[in-house]
């Protein structure tokens, strides 16, 4: 394969040795036990299946067969998550078919980052991963299962999910997508209402019209944002079932695929000869495999946050190097919106993931020889389901592009480059999603205009007094400072800018995510200000230097002179009450870097 993806692995595996080693210990150490629910004294088991149906208690009590535990994301305000209502008993029947059991373990938190876009919620987001990953341990903590099912989608919940499953690492585990909902309003028709709105154009209520023709039903959103991401991630990873990520849920497959997944866990227990334990599925080749898609396909930024988390629960260490050497050499092959006009359904019908898999494997891009929830061998990824006679069967996908527009032959890329850049440079480290940049805006220099929320920023646009080149600067937007929000409401403002003629970027140590558009966003940029990084000595009319090419972010000062300023700072009482925010303090204190994963997690177990 690649020779430079071979070499930023063995040095992922070098620089992880000891903690790898240490989880790999414990991993193996707790399966030793399984089934779990053996250790469990007859009051603890009694109390474990109470609720169940007598065959139900009858096959628990004999050991021999494998019981699933599932952790579930549902709700019914989510439209990502809503499908998830029917999943459970769709599973318990298909695990009875096998003479085997499953319970609902546990839920967890799921908000959705486009409710609380703007607003005081929006605070409380990326914490909200952390807590995803206790609420399943503590599901799983009852010690019942041999075997977990993982029911999540969007944006903080799958890497979550992952995190907390990692600790249970010693359990066959497979993800279950809801898949996404029909497309709607067609996309460039609603960033130009959005934009309209921005200028005054169109009233509320024609926006909210464009925004519930194209947020409309079940599912998840369709653009190729961070919930979107997650789902392609799993795929790379070996986390679910093949060319299933993106099957509508009420696609008459959906259900279908559910069924299939409870059996696959199954077929892969201890009960079953064929033992596959995540943490023998979660290597570092594997996230080597996730990153390289995460750049073929110009996914979310959140994930340069992510998958550093996700990693290091497995002993793992990456860091934004990584990320960025990998750019260097894997091409951009499909264009999704915000990076094109195509939502998620389009790319599916396009080939999808089976065809970017398959053409990145003809690449040597991909770590082939890993082992996945379907066996060895990445290529069985290269398939997508079918339905005959009622049952689920993979066959081939796509050997070629159906639409070029939106898939393209590795032999044709987009770009020859990945989607996300690492910047560097004396502002700090962060990084920016280039895939929807033209390259007219992959370079920009232009005078910075500072501020400390994306609200102030709102009532300036209104004044006229952004009409000109600059470089818009919003600080104090860290997890350490507010629990780092994305600030999405400036895309439009920005947008509006942009189409006026003006050179905009938008420096800032909070997120985007994938859905960050046409606008140049150099994004969680580490030290944040609020740790007396480099942002927070940026003063109103610095030049500010932006190159995508180079992956230069620097401010146009001496060393000295910015060294020799004063750090600025800022009130942040109003972002620390209200809406649950009082209740997340000990978070914000103890949250490690985004380079770090932006965790409260330190994994000292197996971390030197």
């Amino acid at each position: 394969m690649s020779l430079t993806v071979q070499k930023i692995t063995e040095r992922i595996i070098a620089r992880s040795a000891k903690s790898r080693a240490k989880y790999l210990a414990r991993m193996q150490q707790a399966g030793d036990n399984i089934p779990d629910r053996k250790q469990l004294s007859c009051g603890n088991l009694a109390h474990g299946f109470a609720a169940c149906e007598p065959e139900v208690k009858n096959t628990l009590k004999m050991m021999n067969a494998a019981h699933i535990g599932i952790i579930t994301s549902y709700n019914d305000m989510l439209s990502a998550h809503q499908p998830y209502q029917r999943f459970p008993a769709i599973i318990k029947q298909a695990a009875a078919e096998m003479g085997s059991t499953a319970q609902v373990a546990g839920a967890t938190a799921a908000m959705c980052d486009g409710v609380t876009q703007g607003q005081p919620g929006m605070e409380l987001s990326l914490f909200s991963r952390d807590n995803i990953a206790m609420s399943a341990a503590i599901g799983l903590s009852h010690n019942m299962f041999d075997a977990a099912l993982y029911l999540g989608v969007c944006d903080k919940i799958v890497p979550g999910l992952v995190m907390g499953a990692l600790r249970f690492g010693y359990l066959p585990t497979v993800f279950v997508p809801a898949g996404p909902m029909p497309s709607g309003l067609a996309n460039d028709e609603k960033t130009r209402i959005r934009q309209d709105y921005a200028q005054g154009k169109v009233g509320r209520d024609e926006l909210l019209q464009a925004e519930s023709d194209s947020y409309h039903s079940a599912g998840t959103c369709t653009f190729y944002g961070t919930a979107n991401t997650n789902q392609m991630l799993m795929e790379f990873m070996g986390l679910h079932l093949p060319g299933s990520s993106f099957v509508n849920p009420e696609n008459s497959l959906r259900d279908l695929l559910t069924a299939e997944a409870t059996s696959q866990v199954l077929r892969i227990t201890k009960q079953s000869g064929q033992y596959t334990p995540l943490y023998a599925v979660l290597t570092e080749k594997a996230f080597v495999n996730g990153i390289v898609g995460l750049h073929a396909t110009g996914g979310s930024t959140n994930l340069t946050i992510h998958l550093i988390a996700m990693a290091r629960a497995a002993g793992i260490i990456l860091t934004w190097q990584d990320f960025a050497d990998l750019s260097k050499i894997v091409p951009l092959i499909a264009r999704v919106y915000p990076n094109g006009i195509a939502d998620v359904n389009h790319f599916h019908a396009a080939g999808g993931l089976p065809y970017v898999i398959g053409q990145l494997l003809e690449g040597d891009l991909l770590h082939e020889d890993v082992t996945t929830l379907m066996g060895q061998g990445l290529h069985r990824y290269t398939q997508e389901p079918f339905i005959e006679a009622g049952q689920v069967v993979f066959k081939a996908g796509a050997a070629q592009s159906l639409n070029q527009e939106i898939v393209r032959p590795i032999t044709d890329p987009f770009s020859l480059e990945g989607g996300l850049q690492v910047l560097t440079g004396n502002l700090g480290t962060g990084v920016i999603k280039s895939s929807s940049l033209k390259d007219a805006q992959k370079i920009i220099e232009a005078p910075a205009v500072i501020f400390h929320s994306q609200h102030d920023l709102q009532a300036a646009f209104d004044a006229g007094e952004l009409d000109r080149n600059c470089m818009v600067v919003v600080r104090f937007q860290g997890p350490k400072a507010n629990g780092m929000p994305e600030l999405h409401k400036l895309t439009p403002l920005l947008g509006v800018l942009q189409d006026k003629g003006y050179q905009v970027g938008l420096v800032t140590d909070g997120r985007m995510s994938g859905a960050s558009g046409k606008v140049p966003a150099a994004i969680h940029i580490s030290p944040e200000a609020l740790s007396g990084g480099p942002l927070a000595r940026v003063r109103d009319g610095d030049m500010i230097y932006l190159n995508t090419h180079t992956g230069v972010l620097a401010i146009r000062l001496s060393e000295a002179e910015l060294e020799s300023r004063s750090i600025a700072s800022a009130d942040l009482s109003d972002s620390h009450f209200g809406v649950g925010r009082e209740l997340f303090a000990h978070m914000r204190l103890a949250v490690s870097t985004p380079e770090e994963g932006a965790t409260v997690f330190r994994f000292e177990d197996f971390e030197e």
